[in-house]
């Protein structure tokens, strides 16, 4: 099954349930200052789950284009992405539990075709503010997954929320895949890294109050989330989502490129940071971002910037980022139809990479040497190195980060108090000079 399909598979799973399609949102988010990007379907509809009316109805259901940065440093390994599709559906104050597992249990098992020997769940086990979710496993139970593979976890794996300080939350309960072909446990282990989550339900009847106590709302809620991403890779056998229809044109052009394999161990790091911090771009650039000093603009400049340096190390001295992002929008059978803003914008995507590209490249190579000097002299960077390195050569500080531990990772430089600060304060790099 490839992306398209399963997007498709899902949507239309929960239209014949009465749910109407709603678009994706921006990546950028409307009239809230507490974070710069979507990092799920539910923040644009915080306001719905409140009580408001939401113009099309109670039960909704879409395809969200999301971006993460807390786990950027990770990308790189086989599953972590900064930009990532996530499949969701929507009760409103409507449905409840008793519709929802059977409706989960009936897409994972005949819409997927997922064996049943091959699932598990996890509930909440209950404390102080929420009692233990005994009804959640007694439906999973009557759709047939056993007591040993339903297991009770904490608040920290077992709720959502709130986005916020304050606002709407809720247990919820996790669906589990065995993605490996030894025989399926009889009972379920959480930390066995073969079961991987592939679905959960959020089951939101709670607010959260600036005392931070718990109340009930005035209606129960349902939120879900299924990452693309990883879904189609766990449903095609890999333990490697770059080895899906998703990345494969990008990997490939990577590899004509740079002459390269993406099967050498080497060089897969590379690659997949490339991979992903491309398309990654393409999107923020079709929702109105340019790369800048702050904010989701020094996000975007973060991200181009270290593919330069990446594709560096796989011996691409020359531009190259216009033509992986245009591998990006060649992907018609992934975003054909869903995304309009990409061909709107195709243009001044590519013109906006390929001038940050030139803007970077007149000063890598003199940075790196720089970097090179102060690790042949063996010594830590300095805050005032750090200033030097990002003004004169544009380096942010996370890069001058990466690239000390990559000579030197036995004397990493990621405790240093100024460059955490750097690293950490959109306010100091607000007034740095371009």
């Amino acid at each position: 099954m490839n992306a398209r399909e399963l997007k498709n598979k899902f949507v239309n799973f929960f239209v014949s349930k009465g749910h109407i399609e709603i678009p994706s949102a921006s990546l950028i988010p409307e009239n809230d200052p507490t974070t710069l990007f979507i990092s799920a379907g539910i923040q644009p509809l915080v306001p719905y789950f409140l009580g408001r009316k939401h113009p099309v109805g109670q039960r909704l259901v879409n395809v969200q284009k999301c971006v993460r940065t807390i786990d950027i440093d990770e990308v790189g390994d086989q599953v972590h992405h900064t930009f990532f599709e996530m499949l969701g559906n929507w009760s409103l104050g409507d449905y409840f539990k008793k519709e929802m597992i059977p409706w989960s249990f009936e897409f994972l098992t005949k819409e997927l075709n997922i064996p049943i020997d091959k699932l598990a769940v996890s509930c909440f086990a209950g404390d102080n503010d929420a009692p233990k979710d005994d009804e959640t496993a007694l439906l999973w139970k009557d759709q047939g997954i056993p007591g040993s593979r339903i297991a009770f976890l904490p608040k920290a794996n077992n709720w959502w929320g709130p986005p916020g300080i304050t606002g709407p939350c809720g247990s919820d309960t996790e669906m589990f895949y065995w993605a490996n072909n030894s025989p399926t446990p009889k009972n379920f282990d959480p930390k066995n890294s073969n079961w991987v989550e592939i679905w959960n339900d959020v089951l939101i009847q709670y607010l959260k109050n600036d005392k931070g106590e718990f109340e009930k709302l005035v209606q129960n809620n349902i939120d879900t989330g299924m990452g693309v991403e990883r879904t189609v890779a766990v449903l095609n056998g890999f333990s490697d989502n770059y080895l899906t229809d998703i990345w494969q044109p990008i990997i490939k052009k990577i590899e004509e490129i740079s002459g390269k394999s993406y099967s050498d161990p080497q060089y897969q790091k590379a690659f997949r940071i490339v991979s992903d911090h491309i398309r990654a771009s393409v999107f923020i650039i079709s929702d109105g971002i340019e790369p800048s000093n702050k904010e989701t603009g020094y996000v975007l400049r973060r991200l181009i910037r270290r593919s330069i340096r990446q594709g560096k190390l796989l011996g691409i001295d020359t531009n190259f980022i216009a033509q992986i992002a245009q591998a990006v929008l060649d992907n018609q059978n992934n975003y054909a139809g869903t995304y309009s803003e990409l061909n709107q914008n195709k243009d001044k995507i590519l013109s906006i990479l390929d001038s940050e590209e030139n803007k970077f490249r007149k000063t890598l190579t003199r940075g790196l040497n720089e970097i090179q000097k102060l690790i042949e002299r063996n010594k830590n960077i300095t805050g005032r190195e750090a200033f030097t390195l990002y003004e004169s050569f544009g380096f942010p500080v996370e890069m001058i980060q990466e690239e000390f531990y990559l000579k030197k990772p036995e004397n990493p430089i990621s405790s240093n108090p100024v460059l955490c600060l750097l690293a950490n304060s959109a306010q100091v790099w607000q007034i740095i000079p371009k």
